[in-house]
């Protein structure tokens, strides 16, 4: 440990020289230190070919473009990229490369390191290093600075332009146009040379100068380039300023989240965790009209905003980044319908929405969280007629017998759309579940689902304390007081949905009993009972805790989705509600047994969607929101 540290402490000693020549003075560094503790905070190693898609990158401020750094075996001296986010494409394997002018050398590389917010890499040759480092500034550029110990200057070209780009030049700036509409742009400062044909540019320093900065802007039409093009001249001529915003914004995330109790090994998957919200941040776009937050930047089908992934996202958000946490629920609410339903998914092309279903009701709770971190009333009074109405939804569209007890559905009549809505898609209670028609734009699943009930009674709680914040009277049903009894299961000992046809319980314990632990409305009878399976290890205390499904039910698949891997929003529930009725020790085990086993979390791996109940394998989706939202929780609520 006392190497490590040493080392650490060593390479920040060499950024923070670098920094201090255009962005902070020693003065500065003490507030930056929380940074640099952080080192290859996560593995994005990658030196792409133009089929490479699926991609973990270095991206931050929302931007749409993202880059890799350069794998050792094949090294590419410069961050490679940029890669389109949303259209799954290299504009280049790197747009700017960099040597020493006139120098034949081949470059060698010494280090590469992703800190918070921030790229590094150092490389030499037999006639000088070259150090590197990357931070965005806005969602439109990232500004790359360079130095050397050489005294011969610099040289900038690109490697491997994508086949279809095309290249024009004018003074100072390169740009980069791409058929499907999208444009990169490299600016220099006025004292380059550049020179470029069809085929790529060349870009050198007077000689003797040994530091030099290069805005790298992405933008999605000729419009957007225009109205930013003088902002990428000031920023070239007064990078220190923005350079120091970067830095205040990301120790101010890292000191909003840090406890100054907990293992460094902790400290870094909560760093882990900002920084995948973060890497997942995307500025409004099209039909996107607000920021958000997606799954997943590495995986094509998740480049889009998802209802209760954007509940789960703002409600982790809420601690350190509240402004984009309120803009991730306004983004889904744009397209609430008339009706108050909120459908399931948004993407930029919104011809593409998916309006078949709902998702699980949980906004209530992303907005109390804003609340509790911010005391923004303003917020609640904003957001409160659209809940309340969202709320109403459920009732009027998802409850087939008006008995108060509604169903999760879908608008279309279709299993897989009703699937859907529940969050859960393939899970195991719906194996024999058929549709049932409400209305022509309404259908329930034949089953009443104790998670989505046990959800709409804490939204019901909460939307009676938003309307004394705004002023007003709840007027919404409230059944709340007959969930909890309604769906336990006296002979299991656990909370299962109900069929309509007879009432009979649907007795295939899953992670849906854990929600009426996690939103307080159990009684500690009941808890105390369902306590017998929840610590059982051939049930749900199991090597990685609280599996989608008991571990010995026979349909139980250890990579079946829904079917009997690790959720860690189901972790976290099961955990939370163990907190709040009183078994705070197991909590905490159950947390560390997270913590402890989940392969690469505590390394540099990426979080992913989901991971392995018998050894902690990730599986599915990487750098995952989800994930990483409920991470930051679990810390936030271990040992208090």
């Amino acid at each position: 440990m006392k190497t490590n540290i040493i080392k650490t402490l060593l390479l920040s000693g060499i950024i923070s020289g670098f920094a201090a020549c255009t962005t902070t003075s020693p003065k500065d560094m003490s507030y930056d230190r929380n940074r640099y503790e952080f080192n290859d905070i996560l593995d994005i190693r990658l030196t792409p070919d133009s089929t490479v898609s699926r991609v973990g990158c270095f991206t931050d401020a929302g931007s749409w473009m993202g880059f890799t750094l350069p794998q050792s075996d094949r090294w590419v001296n410069g961050f490679c990229g940029p890669f389109s986010i949303d259209n799954r494409i290299w504009f280049a394997q790197a747009a700017v490369e960099v040597g020493l002018s006139g120098k034949k050398d081949v470059m060698t590389p010494d280090s590469v390191s992703y800190f918070p917010g921030e790229v590094y890499m150092a490389s030499s040759s037999a006639e000088g290093r070259i150090f590197q480092r990357m931070n965005f500034i806005d969602a439109n550029t990232a500004l790359l600075q360079v130095e050397t110990d050489c005294k011969a200057g610099l040289s900038f070209t690109a490697r491997q332009w994508n086949s279809h780009i095309r290249l024009e030049a004018e003074r100072n700036t390169v740009t980069a146009y791409h058929p499907n509409g999208e444009i990169i742009t490299l600016s220099f400062g006025n004292d380059i040379t550049l020179t470029c044909d069809k085929h790529n540019y060349m870009a050198q320093t007077q000689p003797g100068c040994k530091k030099a900065v290069v805005a790298i802007s992405f933008f999605t039409s000729e419009k957007e380039l225009l109205a930013n093009r003088q902002h990428i001249q000031f920023l070239l001529n007064n990078p220190k300023e923005e350079l120091a915003q970067n830095t205040a914004r990301w120790n101010g995330y890292l000191q909003n989240v840090l406890r100054d109790d907990m293992k460094p090994e902790y400290d870094r998957i909560a760093v882990k965790s900002v920084v995948t919200l973060i890497s997942n941040w995307r500025t409004h776009r099209e039909g996107l009209l607000h920021e958000g937050v997606i799954p997943s930047h590495a995986v094509g089908y998740f480049i889009g905003f998802w209802a209760w992934d954007s509940w789960r996202f703002s409600a982790a958000l809420a601690s350190f980044a509240p402004e984009l946490a309120k803009n991730n629920i306004r983004a889904m609410f744009d397209y609430q319908l008339p009706d108050g339903m909120i459908i399931d998914c948004i993407y930029t092309n919104s011809a593409e929405n998916n309006a078949r279903d709902s998702k699980p009701p949980l906004v209530c709770w992303a907005v109390d969280k804003i609340f509790t971190h911010t005391q923004d009333t303003a917020f609640v009074k904003e957001m409160y007629p659209q809940l309340l109405a969202y709320y109403k939804w459920w009732y009027v569209k998802r409850d087939h017998n008006h008995n108060g007890i509604c169903e999760f559905g879908s608008t279309d009549g279709t299993l897989e759309a009703a699937a859907w809505e529940s969050g859960m898609d393939n899970a195991i209670r719906f194996d024999h579940t058929g549709m049932l028609k409400n209305a022509e734009d309404a259908w329930s699943m034949d089953q009443e689902s104790v998670d989505l009930n046990a959800y709409l009674a804490y939204e019901c709680r909460l939307l009676k304390k938003f309307a004394s914040l705004a002023g007003t009277t709840f007027d919404g049903p409230d059944y709340s007081d007959k969930i909890a009894d309604y769906f336990f299961d006296e002979q299991t000992g656990w909370f299962c949905d109900r069929r309509l046809s007879d009432g009979s319980f649907i007795a295939e314990p899953g992670c849906e009993g854990y929600t009426p632990f996690w939103v307080g409305i159990a009684d500690q009878r009941q808890m105390d009972k369902a306590l017998v399976l929840l610590t059982d290890t051939t049930k749900f205390s199991t090597y990685i805790p609280f599996p989608t499904v008991a571990a010995d039910n026979p349909k139980c698949d250890s990579n079946g989705y829904w079917r009997g891997p690790i959720w860690l929003d189901q972790t976290y529930q099961a955990i939370t509600g163990l907190r709040n009725y009183g078994y705070k020790e197991l909590a905490d085990r159950y947390t560390e047994q997270v913590f402890e086993r989940c392969q690469g979390l505590k390394e540099d791996a990426p979080i992913h969607e989901n991971y392995g109940t018998h050894d902690g394998k990730r599986l599915q989706a990487p750098h995952f929101s989800w994930s990483a939202s409920h991470l930051l929780m679990m810390y936030e609520d271990y040992n208090k």
